[in-house]
């Protein structure tokens, strides 16, 4: 089943001669118009309450779903469903017959990716929010508001869903880009990983780094986005391993509606540098031209040189409370195959989505000239993207592994994986899957210098850099 909520997406107007994939034709083509639901019949983050005959329930707080767990041990051992076994496994010789819950990029990677496979589970609505993250919600209707530009938000109460009952595909990104995880993220050891070239016998190239988020806005006591300057998060990040690479660091501040400032440190040169066009479709440094920017975590940064339009809602098979891939104790080996992540460590429901279409706006170039990006109702996180090319083919596929987080009392995603479909070679980021450690959820930064503004310049970057 498909609904839109009735005016929920502005009229849109191609901006290059492209073909429309036959997937998304037959999606826009078969979504309804269904008027949008009571506030009764919808969740504390706005999505539906009820369930439906295919095997989504109905949704009701989900309370503790990790109970007995603390910082340290393996966050699966103590999930409430961890006996769950899977329904089906979806590989080539099935795909077709559940393509139609699938991202068109999904499809075509089981296709082209000899053994890989699709493990589906129940469905497990295990997302809930904080009172406090649900009071702020409830003030953003009337409230929040989008720029005049239409792609980068003015201002919400956070932390809170901005729009809850959304209308346009860019209030949905926005949901997303500000989801509540806590004042900030700690992960030692993170991993990043790049898959072999094709044909070769190398190994995966394999990037060690320790990093922090901080997103100003994540205090419990409240605040607005505009208060915090519009700010949409902080990173620090520094290198590790491989040796290629030791040392270098970098700290970036995004915003909502101008360049993201980003600090690099090389120590060869000893020398932070300001990197002004480090966004986009820019390479990141260092993983042989198969990572941008703006596909971090599925996507990150500014939003302007796309117009977002809001396809509707679907029932899709998307990664969810895949524990599993955060399972520190898992061998690299074992968890990254050269082709992809191993099946073992991922999980997969039916949920209800909110699908995005991303077109480059008239005169702009980008890589990926049309993209589609898949929402989670009930956690707003994204769960996956397809990118297209100029030639209308499929070019890289994302998904990201949303989890309950014990920390927070909410959903989100920050381990993700990333085909190319071109070259045949994948990336993973934001891992802690085989890492030695587990990431850090932090609700109460008092105390430490990683979640404060202060932090985040190029003259503490280089001080750090050069201890």
């Amino acid at each position: 089943m498909i609904t839109r909520y009735s005016n929920a997406s502005q009229p849109f107007v191609a901006t290059r001669k492209a073909v429309m994939p036959t997937v998304l034709a037959a999606l826009i083509s078969t979504v309804s118009t269904v008027a949008l639901a009571a506030t009764d019949d919808l969740t504390p983050a706005g999505a539906e309450k009820a369930g439906t005959a295919d095997g989504i329930p109905a949704w009701s707080a989900p309370g503790q779903v990790g109970a007995g767990w603390s910082f340290g041990k393996k966050r699966g051992d103590f999930f409430k469903y961890k006996s769950d076994k899977p329904l089906y496994v979806i590989d080539a010789s099935n795909v077709d017959k559940y393509a139609e819950q699938l991202t068109p990029g999904q499809v075509a990677l089981i296709k082209q990716t000899k053994g890989y496979t699709m493990p589906v589970y129940p469905s497990r609505r295990t997302c809930g929010m904080p009172d406090f993250v649900a009071d702020n919600t409830k003030k953003n209707i009337g409230f929040a508001k989008m720029s005049p530009d239409g792609t980068s938000l003015a201002d919400a109460h956070l932390p809170g869903v901005p729009f809850p009952q959304p209308k346009t595909g860019a209030e949905v990104m926005w949901n997303s880009k500000l989801g509540y995880r806590g004042v900030g993220i700690e992960l030692r050891d993170q991993i990043t990983m790049t898959s072999p070239r094709k044909g070769s016998s190398g190994d995966s190239l394999k990037f060690v780094s320790d990093t922090w988020f901080y997103y100003p806005w994540g205090e419990k006591n409240g605040t607005t986005f505009a208060a915090v300057d519009r700010t949409e998060g902080m990173n620090y990040f520094t290198y590790k391993a491989p040796a290629a690479l030791a040392g270098q660091g970098a700290m970036f501040t995004g915003y909502a509606a101008k360049p993201a400032e980003v600090f690099y440190y090389f120590p060869g040169q000893r020398r932070t540098r300001r990197m002004p066009t480090y966004s986009y479709d820019a390479p990141q440094i260092g993983f042989d031209n198969q990572y941008n920017i703006d596909e971090s975590y599925v996507f990150s940064g500014l939003m302007d040189r796309f117009d977002w339009k809001l396809v509707g809602k679907k029932e899709m098979l998307i990664p969810y409370n895949a524990l599993g891939m955060y399972d520190f104790t898992a061998k690299f080996d074992e968890a990254y195959q050269p082709d992809f992540v191993n099946p073992a460590y991922r999980r997969y429901e039916l949920h209800r989505v909110w699908v995005v279409e991303a077109t480059v706006k008239q005169g702009v170039r980008h890589t990926a000239p049309k993209r589609l990006f898949y929402i989670d109702e009930d956690s707003w996180g994204l769960v996956g993207a397809v990118d297209y090319d100029a030639q209308g083919k499929i070019s890289k596929v994302r998904e990201a592994y949303t989890i309950p987080v014990y920390e927070t009392g909410s959903c989100m995603s920050l381990v993700f994986a990333q085909y190319n479909l071109i070259d045949g070679r994948y990336v993973v980021d934001g891992s802690m899957l085989a890492a030695g450690k587990d990431a850090k959820w932090v609700v109460d930064g008092t105390g430490d210098p990683h979640y404060k503004t202060s932090f985040y310049n190029a003259e503490n970057l280089r001080a750090l850099s050069e201890r």
